[in-house]
């Protein structure tokens, strides 16, 4: 049995019928999706792998286009993951549109399904879902990857189109088509878009104060200066999650600052070769790998896999974390740009050990806070209320990273699992301490107000 839970009403069903008791009819009457539910499959009804191919396919994407590094990869990832939900959330019993919810949505104006009659769910899934990719890459998106991204639309359309009636294939193609459009259109007035095209965001120049960023390899501009200007899905996310200021700079050997950066090089020093490997296996650099979110959208495909999770809840799952994913970004690199705070191998450098090297390579943008402990910590909330009853107790395997030659890792709890990549930074030796435990906290708090301040349907497994 599956039971949704949205706005107080609980509606549930067996083998596509409605249970309705007694004095509950008209109160369940109230809650229930409109007529076109009724007369179409509901989308639970349907299986993810196509989704799964998609999501597989937009990390190779972001690894292999120009002007995707972590926020302009988060960005995408947001909007397919809005499209992929509305193209059908009519079909999931008790859910609520996004076009409400989310800030500055309700501007655009979402196709409206055609009362009485017949969708499939997973055609309408499949041509939003790649429209909305094409457009997120678009100007940058390669030849190959293009024709690979035409290949998996076409075959699924294909599959999904036998036996059954030609109009209702056609509708259900060209609502998922209106839907994209709508949602790109949606993406063209956050701030970010084509950001990929001049991801530097030129011209800028930082402060010439002691505390303040400097290059720290060949990349001698910071990245997206801007971003975190950019529109984000709640203002919450950026209003209410903000932390406040690291300690006062200082080089004096007794102060918090130095024993920060001494904490720092101390682990780099003795680091253990399973903190090594850690600090690699978090990494995720771009266009080495998809960046930090693409693997934390691996690790949760791979989960909603495992589960053999439906169209349904894995639509939600992935918006979810698109929603997360993008404002972690955004709140975190506002911080990034209002502090500008140097790394620890320029610190350790000047102030204490002119050899100092990092084990990792430190990425072209300030230290405060760690946008990988924004991001994880965001994903861990996430992957928290979509598998656990809010405890995080979860055992699972990471194969995500056997793509690039490591040794699958296992957790049993999603924050254990993000308390170790935000603790890889530090293993890396390219952020403070602070850095990292104030990135979990911003990332943390975003995840929850995804969770707490959005109508979601609650899935009973």
């Amino acid at each position: 049995m599956i039971s949704l839970q949205q706005t107080g009403c609980i509606v549930k069903r067996k083998t596509s019928q409605f249970l309705v008791f007694g004095t509950l009819l008209l109160f369940i009457a109230s809650c229930t999706t409109d007529s076109v539910v009724q007369n179409s499959k509901f989308t639970d009804e349907y299986n993810a792998d196509f989704l799964f191919a998609y999501y597989n396919q937009i990390c190779k994407t972001a690894k292999t286009t120009q002007g995707f590094f972590p926020p302009q990869t988060a960005r995408a990832y947001g909007y397919i993951g809005i499209a992929g939900y509305e193209a059908v959330v009519h079909g999931i019993e008790g859910a609520t549109s996004l076009q409400n919810q989310l800030n500055g949505f309700d501007s655009y104006q979402l196709p409206e399904v055609i009362s009485g009659q017949k969708y499939n769910w997973a055609i309408a899934s499949n041509a939003a879902t790649a429209r909305i990719m094409k457009y997120m890459f678009d100007k940058n998106l390669t030849a190959v990857n293009r024709v690979t991204i035409d290949s998996i639309e076409t075959s699924t359309h294909a599959a999904l189109s036998e036996n059954e009636d030609a109009a209702i294939v056609s509708r259900s193609q060209e609502y998922g088509y209106q839907v994209a459009e709508v949602v790109y259109a949606y993406s063209k007035t956050d701030g970010g878009h084509e950001s990929y095209l001049d991801p530097f965001q030129l011209p800028f120049s930082i402060p010439n104060d002691p505390y303040c960023w400097v290059p720290t390899g060949a990349v001698t501009n910071p990245l997206s200066p801007k971003w975190g200007k950019n529109r984000p899905f709640l203002l919450s996310n950026i209003a209410k999650t903000q932390p406040a200021g690291h300690m006062p700079f200082s080089i004096d050997p007794s102060s918090e600052f130095y024993k920060e950066a001494m904490v720092v090089y101390n682990t780099v020093k003795n680091n253990t070769a399973e903190q090594i490997e850690i600090a690699k296996y978090w990494a995720d650099d771009p266009f080495a790998t998809c960046t930090p979110a693409g693997h934390t959208f691996n690790i949760l495909a791979q989960i909603l896999k495992e589960e053999r999770a439906t169209l349904a809840k894995s639509s939600m799952a992935f918006a979810k974390m698109c929603l997360a994913g993008n404002d972690a970004f955004i709140s975190c690199w506002k911080g990034k740009y209002d502090y500008v705070l140097l790394r620890p191998v320029t610190y350790i450098k000047r102030h204490i050990d002119p050899s100092f090297n990092t084990v990792i390579g430190t990425p072209p943008f300030p230290a405060y806070t760690s946008g990988h402990s924004c991001e994880i910590g965001a994903g861990s909330r996430i992957l928290t209320s979509l598998f656990t009853d809010g405890s995080g107790d979860y055992s699972f395997t990471d194969y995500s990273q056997l793509q690039y030659g490591f040794f699958a890792r296992s957790y049993s709890n999603f924050d254990e699992m993000a308390e170790e990549c935000a603790s890889s930074r530090l293993y890396g030796g390219i952020h403070y301490p602070i850095d990292n435990s104030k990135g979990l906290q911003v990332g943390r708090a975003i995840g929850d107000n995804i969770n707490k301040e959005l109508e979601w349907p609650r899935f009973v497994n």
